[in-house]
């Protein structure tokens, strides 16, 4: 039977893949320390599991507008106006299945066939999937550690082409775990000013920054920059709610609009009782449930970090935001370790794990080769005993 091109393209997740063998290990009784989770490792807060119950018991199970309810709608507005310096109404906000589906639906709405998107290393690993399940052309922006793995604005304007569509922007950053400062995105904002380009940017990991970091919407810039992004974000890593399945995207009218129709025929409301879980998570009691887990973040990013660096032929910069360690490990390729040829991050991450027990993500499907992704969303514990069984696996 036929299988249509467009799916047989489409490659497997790789950071689900690693924690799918992860877990096959551990069914088989081998004692794995996974740094592949995209997501935390804390409980859906208490108050958020209880207005989800409230609902179901009071029979909120049926269909909503496609859009998301407008409690919802408007509690998102609210945030992004309180948080974020950002003025959208209800109306410019379309609450998706998760994050994921909103990039995807943003996508959709905006890329023609042939149409170009430029898309800066490291990225997430759906971004260019999502780009070519549109028809879109990714033509990448190959960053370095020289300024942080960041796009600078040279780059940025050398890559605009009358094809250019979107320009995605993640910070804090999967897999970087690096955040743009103010100024950074000022810049490029200013490069953006007169042309056709849109903004994606994915802010999912704003709550999670370290430091003398402060994150900045990109929307917030200035009115130009509002009027051509669209502001992703969503309730799975600030909430710890990645089961939920809850995204949203805010942004100009029209598109919003075009995200409705096509979300019309594609899933219809994102679960109804879930979204009276979202409006309560953005209540009073976020910020302080959101710090908790937020400090806790950084006491780990600074110790794995800090390991990562004490490793002979490792480079890690300190992560800034999200939950990632992203190293340079390439001081190793050519190198046999314990009768395995590393050649590149798969070889890489492939023999750590086999021989190691060490779960982590080859850098090569977020377009960075020379690195792998870390995740510090695990105990203390685990991260030290993982730093341990790294350094002696390297030490052949």
């Amino acid at each position: 039977m036929k299988i249509s091109a467009r799916a047989k393209a489409v490659p497997p997740s790789p950071t689900l893949a690693v924690t799918a063998k992860a877990a096959e290990l551990r069914a088989k009784g081998v004692d794995v320390i996974g740094f592949g989770a995209g997501e935390p490792d804390f409980d859906t807060p208490d108050y958020i599991k209880q207005a989800a119950i409230k609902a179901l018991q009071e029979g909120k199970t049926k269909y909503t507008p496609t859009v998301g309810i407008p409690e919802l709608r408007k509690a998102i507005a609210d945030k992004l106006r309180r948080e974020n310096n950002l003025d959208y109404t209800p109306e410019q906000i379309v609450v998706n299945v998760g994050g994921k589906h909103s990039v995807y639906q943003a996508i959709q709405a905006v890329v023609d066939p042939g149409d170009e998107v430029l898309l800066p290393t490291p990225y997430w690993v759906t971004y260019p999937e999502a780009i070519k399940l549109a028809g879109g052309q990714v033509k990448v922006i190959q960053t370095d550690r020289k300024n942080d793995y960041k796009v600078t604005p040279e780059q940025l304007a050398g890559a605009i082409t009358d094809k250019t569509v979107m320009f995605i922007l993640n910070s804090p950053n999967n897999p970087g775990g690096f955040t743009y400062t103010p100024s950074e995105l000022a810049a490029l904002a200013k490069v953006l000013e007169g042309t056709k380009v849109w903004v994606l940017s994915d802010e999912i990991y704003e709550r999670l920054v370290y430091g003398q970091t402060r994150f900045v919407s990109f929307a917030s810039l200035s009115k130009d920059a509002y009027q051509r992004t669209l502001t992703i974000n969503g309730f799975s890593k600030a909430f710890s709610m990645t089961g939920w399945r809850l995204g949203y995207v805010a942004g100009p009218l029209e598109v919003i609009k075009a995200m409705a129709r096509l979300q019309d025929h594609m899933t219809s409301n994102p679960v109804t009782f879930a979204q009276y879980a979202a409006v309560a998570a953005l209540g009073p009691q976020a910020d302080k449930t959101i710090e908790a887990m937020r400090q806790e973040f950084a006491r780990r990013g600074q110790y794995m970090a800090e390991r990562l660096n004490s490793i002979k032929g490792l480079y890690c910069p300190q992560p800034t935001g999200a939950f990632y360690c992203f190293p340079e490990v390439s001081a190793y390729y050519g190198r046999t370790i314990n009768g395995a040829r590393i050649t590149d991050s798969m070889s890489f991450a492939s023999a750590l794990l086999e021989q190691a027990s060490v779960a982590v993500v080859p850098g090569l499907p977020f377009g960075c080769d020379q690195n792998v992704r870390l995740s510090f969303a695990c105990s203390m514990e685990k991260i030290k005993e993982g730093m341990d069984r790294l350094a002696r696996w390297l030490e052949g």
